[in-house]
């Protein structure tokens, strides 16, 4: 019995399908925001990137801001398609944004997080950069306690 099952698997097609539709449930793409820094001089520049995500599949929405060199994709898109689609249909260097507000960085005046470069209100996205110092628990407690601003401080000082 044992050719006969395998020659039984072999043939069955439920299995196919199975993998089929594993297949094609791994191919729906989610819905991402796409952030993008462009060079854009003027209007016809503004156009050009435009028309080149314009076209393409998934795209929902977009959002140029010219001021700060700002292309913003929503839609089912994967962000390297979008990066190639307007690196070769403008001939232009875009690179994803590289920029956070102020507030959601700990440390936004650290050497490598500011950037003179970047619009006001942003610094360079640096979360996950090991070069910068980070407080240990230990450290905060003993800062705090000589602070002016904790009431339970020590008043040696």
């Amino acid at each position: 019995m044992g050719a006969l099952d395998y020659l039984s698997d072999l043939c069955d097609c439920s299995s196919f399908r199975e993998t089929r539709q594993l297949h094609n449930l791994k191919k729906h793409k989610q819905l991402q925001t796409v952030e993008i820094k462009v060079k854009m001089d003027c209007e016809g520049c503004e156009r050009m990137v435009r028309k080149a995500v314009e076209g393409m599949k998934g795209v929902s929405q977009i959002l140029i801001e010219p001021k700060l060199n700002k292309l913003t994709v929503v839609g089912y898109v994967d962000p390297k398609k979008v990066l190639y689609r307007v690196k070769h249909r403008t001939g232009k260097r875009p690179v994803m944004w590289p920029y956070v507000p102020y507030d959601e960085i700990p440390h936004p005046y650290a050497p490598g997080v500011y950037d003179r470069k970047a619009p006001p209100g942003y610094v360079r996205n640096a979360s996950d950069d090991p070069n910068l110092a980070r407080a240990s628990s230990t450290e905060v407690k003993y800062t705090t306690a000589f602070s002016d601003d904790n009431p339970n401080a020590c008043l040696i000082m």
